[in-house]
């Protein structure tokens, strides 16, 4: 669906931009004085802007310092930085050099950082700080392609490792003057938009991480075709928390806001998200579910605390605030019900979403399923949230809902440009100018989602309705197969499960079982008050054999997943000891569940659901 017109909308044309490169000095040469990017600066403890001009200049100052490592149009450099100007300088430096960029997550495991390091043979890496490369001490012999590794922060002490420079050190004193030729305008109009841009590792569910190859057009076609669903316009301000690394961000939260020339603003810390909110007050939000459930989270802990009153009131403006949404989405009839909302929304939904900044026009959710609850919450209270699907594969975005057309259960129609259809056993086929290239060295992996007419292989099950509404139902590689033959897809019922503030995390077992279990994680503040209700032990990690703790679980899980089928029903529940984290290994970066991983660490406690059967 095409934008309406609008005199604030200035998007810059694929075959303008040409390369990502490309893309930046076409709005350095539109708007060099309007603010490109917002941060925190962490010396003055102020925020502070950067016009696109201001950052033309760095880039240049950056490309100079580049250039001075003798590398290869081609070669590879990777940026293991928190969103900042600074990740954005380094990678337009490089490209502007014609070399490819490989983002790093900056709470990956230093042993999968050096895993990817090695895989492209990676020659220059960007670094926060000295901390950062010292966590790669017991790994830093597998590290031989490096040449230079950049730390933003400098050290006081010596360095003995002479492959480390400050920043300061690394660049050059004075910037050479530039004529447009020098600046690489010429080797710019004599670039190929199809070559490779960058090496995206994807998060490694299952095994090792593969390196995803996009090259400009990828990008560049897929981050204008958003712009023709969602509409960014010069006056919006984006605040880009997801990390730059997670395709989602990089295409929907940096280069379509610099196509259709919006500001972004780079939160300090997903810790310091409340706050930031309130300070930037973004009109466009772009996040996995996870944040979203945490802030619904939120909600749920004050609606606890508040009188019944209040939380009558809560429910009622959700009611009614969704039932608008339905009228003016045309599948519902008008009531008269919807008069009082104009009361409701001065009373309840203003207040909440002023504690997000008061000036949110839409919020995009996708890298996941956004539970319904959730959604319903935040469009009940007057945000639009548009859930969309894609994958690191596809760069990434293939579906999204739309203002106009927002189904909350389903992911939306394919975005322009993108084409679906259904292959074996439901599996969502995808084709595209946003299709990548290929794994980065794996030939074979490329061969098995890729077919030789364009078609990739989401390994995603889906239905698609008679509109071309794409819903995921499940993933064929995480479906579990019972005994009986019944075939589970987990996502939806663990999704189910967490309705119920007592559990924090969840994953299904069962594969080749009868029945089917559950290892979950519990939410202790909501456990002390069933804990003081069954009189047990408050602290629920004391109480991981105790008969009356899981049948009180499995009462309770079974009261979430009623409306699923009766061989879906679970039987056991095992306690996970601590929470499921990035750190420890359980989620991947992008806190994708890594369900194999699981699995193998709690096996004697999942055996035991099974001991007899």
């Amino acid at each position: 669906m095409q934008p309406t017109h609008d005199d604030r909308a200035d998007v810059i044309r694929v075959e303008t931009a040409a390369t990502l490169d490309g893309l930046f000095r076409e709005r350095v040469r539109r708007s060099p004085q309007m603010v490109a990017y917002r941060d925190y600066d962490r010396s003055t403890g102020k925020w502070r802007d950067l016009t696109w001009a201001q950052m033309d200049e760095r880039i240049a100052h950056w490309q100079q310092a580049l250039a001075q490592e003798n590398l290869s149009a081609g070669d590879r450099v990777a940026v293991m930085l928190r969103n900042c100007p600074e990740w954005v300088t380094f990678e337009h430096a490089a490209l502007r050099l014609g070399l490819v960029v490989v983002p790093l997550y900056t709470a990956d495991r230093p042993d999968n950082a050096a895993h990817i390091l090695c895989d492209a043979a990676v020659k220059v890496l960007l670094l926060e700080d000295r901390a950062q490369w010292d966590a790669f001490y017991e790994v830093r012999g597998q590290l031989t392609e490096l040449v230079r590794v950049i730390t933003i922060q400098g050290s006081e002490r010596k360095v003995e490792d002479d492959l480390v420079l400050a920043l300061h050190d690394w660049l050059p004193d004075q910037l050479v003057e530039r004529s447009p030729e020098d600046a690489g305008q010429a080797n710019h109009a004599q670039r190929d938009p199809h070559q490779l841009a960058t090496i995206i590792y994807t998060s490694g569910t299952s095994g090792r991480p593969k390196g995803v190859m996009l090259s400009h057009n990828n990008i560049l076609t897929n981050a204008y075709s958003c712009l023709q669903v969602v509409h960014i316009r010069q006056d919006d301000l984006l605040l880009s928390f997801l990390p730059l690394s997670h395709t989602f961000e990089r295409t929907g939260g940096y280069y379509a806001p610099m196509m259709g020339g919006a500001t972004v603003a780079h939160a300090r810390s997903v810790h310091q998200l409340q706050e930031d909110l309130l300070t930037i007050r973004p009109t466009l939000l772009i996040s996995v579910p996870r944040i979203y459930e945490r802030i619904y989270a939120g909600i749920r802990a004050k609606l606890a605390e508040s009188s019944a009153s209040s939380r009558k009131l809560f429910y009622l403006a959700v009611e009614i605030g969704y039932s608008r949404f339905e009228y003016q989405q045309g599948r519902a009839p008008w009531r008269i019900s919807h008069l009082l909302w104009p009361i409701l929304e001065r009373l309840v939904a203003k207040k909440i979403m002023a504690k997000l900044g008061g000036r949110l026009r839409e919020v995009m959710s996708g890298g996941a399923a956004l539970p319904s609850d959730v959604a319903r919450i935040f469009i009940g209270l007057g945000l639009p949230v548009l859930q969309g699907y894609g994958m690191t594969e596809t760069s990434p975005v293939v579906c999204a809902n739309t203002t106009e057309d927002n189904v909350p259960t389903s992911v939306g129609r394919p975005i322009p440009g993108v084409e679906v259809k259904l292959g074996e056993h439901d599996a969502l086929l995808i084709r595209g100018q946003n299709v990548m290239l290929g794994y980065w060295n794996n030939p074979e992996a490329t061969r098995a989602i890729l077919s030789p007419d364009g078609w990739l292989n989401s390994g995603d099950i889906a239905r698609i309705d008679e509109h071309g509404r794409v819903t995921i139902t499940g993933r064929l590689k995480e479906i579990i197969v019972m005994s009986t033959g019944e075939k589970v897809p987990p996502a939806d019922m663990e999704a189910a499960i967490l309705r119920d503030p007592l559990f924090e995390q969840v994953m299904l077992v069962g594969e080749g079982r009868s029945y089917l279990g559950a290892l979950v994680v519990l939410n202790s503040r909501h456990w002390e008050s069933v804990a003081a209700q069954y009189n047990l032990n408050p602290d629920w990690h004391r109480l991981s054999r105790n008969q009356k703790l899981e049948e009180i679980l499995v009462q309770r899980i079974g009261q979430q997943i009623k409306e699923f089928p009766g061989y879906a029903r679970l039987y056991r529940v095992a306690l996970a000891q601590e929470p499921w984290t990035v750190e420890n290994g359980m989620l991947t970066p992008t806190l994708k569940l890594r369900r194999g991983y699981v699995l193998q660490y709690y096996k004697g406690e999942i055996d035991r659901l099974y001991e007899g059967h």
